[in-house]
């Protein structure tokens, strides 16, 4: 929790509960269930796309950043932030085994002063949003050109890489190159507070095809299509497997290229060919629980060849597991799509609660595009959309078991209803519903650390629900006027 924060809770709850029983009592009043939503955004720090602005700005000046903009995702009611920390074999944290992002400080390998990803989780959990840490398993480097640490594997490990148009690749088909990246994925998921793990398309690199889809060019490690989704299929169940071993409650996340294989579901079209170019088995994936929510990068328009809501349809009715659609909110009014409108996200926003069943959410690409409020969406989104706070929804393939229920009290003041609880051990989060009239609302999500609140105007009746790490709501305590 911020000092600035728990200052401003201090002086709410300095009045004593006086008088409790003649404002709230308990009561056996059985609210409905929490709003449960996963709302995302990404956060790319390669070529300083969302954060930090540019390379080179001081330790303070990259936190006032990041402050900005979980204020802002905390202002929207966005839930989770998925936080680049290895856009190329580097590190927006501390690390032993990569160097130092370039995209911190100018230079790869030279210290920003400070450790991002800490800050971040830190200021992150304090809003009641989650932290996915964003890892790109095998690029060594976005720009062959680009100067590199003596610490950087296109360095120590020359013998991995490939050279692949302006890449630099790490050959997934060594199992020194799966072993770093699932050695850095679990470095990070045992010693920071993290609570998920992703990663995105990226597993073999984007070839450039010719008219009939045909790749011009061939990755060049002498392997054929199958052999490398078999190197991408081992790296993706170990993964899974070990970070789950590690920490079962952190969520394991896939961003793959939106369409599985051209002409799946009958009717879509691709130049790009995931399955055959990128070694991406996804829909595998997906079957198989390798992953906790699958974000597939649906970037298209609802209406189309590539259809939004055809696609989000196909995928959900691959697994039970969460399909949580990236949308593509960057490309309002951009050259990529010239025209769209704000309402396009939002109506995506819309049918991705109501397509298929499964549990809701969506990820926007990218927060940048949240930040400026490109076209109003951000404005519309508020209005529309995000109206009240939402839970991550739960893993109960992995846990059931319900977290202890807090007990609540409150009394009125002339600032509002001044709300405290017991604090559980376990709980990560606390979800506060109130009631007006004869309609609950979810009116917050708090961390764990936070045991009181200020509610504006007055309630009819209270509820209070622990949160447990995997998503897992307790029974609420139900106080009434």
């Amino acid at each position: 929790m911020t000092m600035r924060l728990w200052i401003i809770l201090t002086a709410i709850f300095s009045t004593p509960l006086s008088g409790l029983a003649q404002q709230y009592a308990p009561s056996r009043e059985a609210p409905p269930l929490v709003t449960r939503e996963f709302r995302g955004a990404w956060v790319a720090s390669v070529y300083n796309i969302d954060w930090p602005s540019r390379q080179g700005l001081s330790a303070s000046s990259q936190q006032a950043e990041l402050r900005a903009m979980l204020d802002q995702m905390a202002r929207l009611n966005l839930n989770a932030i998925i936080f680049q920390v290895r856009p190329h074999a580097d590190a927006l944290y501390r690390s032993s085994l990569e160097p130092w992002s370039p995209w911190l400080s100018g230079t790869m390998g030279r210290s920003p002063g400070y450790d991002p990803l800490a800050y971040c989780i830190a200021q992150a959990h304090a809003r009641g949003i989650e932290v996915h840490a964003w890892f790109n398993p095998f690029r060594a480097l976005p720009n062959a050109s680009m100067p590199t640490s003596s610490k950087h594997v296109a360095r120590t490990h020359p013998s991995v890489i490939r050279k692949f148009k302006n890449y630099k690749w790490m050959d997934p088909s060594s199992s020194f190159t799966r072993q770093r990246a699932l050695s850095v994925i679990l470095d990070v998921t045992r010693r920071y507070d993290i609570d998920g793990i992703h990663i995105d398309d990226y597993f073999y690199p984007y070839p450039d095809v010719d008219k009939n889809g045909r790749a011009k060019q061939q990755f060049p490690d002498g392997k054929s299509a199958s052999q490398r989704r078999s190197y991408v299929d081992s790296f993706v169940r170990d993964m899974y497997t070990s970070v789950k071993k590690t920490k079962p409650w952190v969520r394991v996340g896939i961003s793959p290229f939106g369409i599985w294989k051209p002409g799946v579901p009958s009717g879509t079209t691709a130049s790009i060919n995931a399955y055959e170019h990128l070694a991406a088995d996804s829909r595998k994936w997906l079957a198989n629980g390798w992953c906790d929510y699958m974000s597939p990068q649906l970037y298209w328009r609802i209406a189309g060849p590539q259809s939004y809501s055809r696609l989000l349809n196909w995928w959900r009715a691959q697994s039970s597991r969460p399909v949580w659609p990236g949308i593509a909110t960057s490309r309002i009014n951009s050259s990529e799509d010239p025209g769209r409108p704000a309402s396009e996200i939002v109506n995506q926003v819309q049918l991705s609660r109501t397509i298929g069943r499964n549990y809701a959410g969506h990820v926007h690409w990218s927060m940048k595009s949240l930040k400026q409020n490109r076209g109003g969406i951000s404005s519309l989104l508020t209005k529309q959309s995000y109206t009240t706070p939402a839970l991550v929804p739960p893993m109960p393939w992995m846990s059931k078991t319900l977290p202890p229920t807090p007990q609540a009290q409150a009394v009125t003041s002339r600032g509002g209803v001044n709300l405290r609880w017991t604090a559980v051990k376990s709980s990560a989060k606390y979800a506060v519903q109130a009631r007006y009239g004869r309609n609950w609302f979810t009116v917050k999500v708090v961390p764990g650390a936070v045991t009181q609140l200020l509610l504006k105007g007055s309630p009819d009746a209270i509820a209070v629900s622990s949160v447990d790490r995997y998503g897992n709501t307790s029974r609420p305590s139900v106080i009434a006027r």
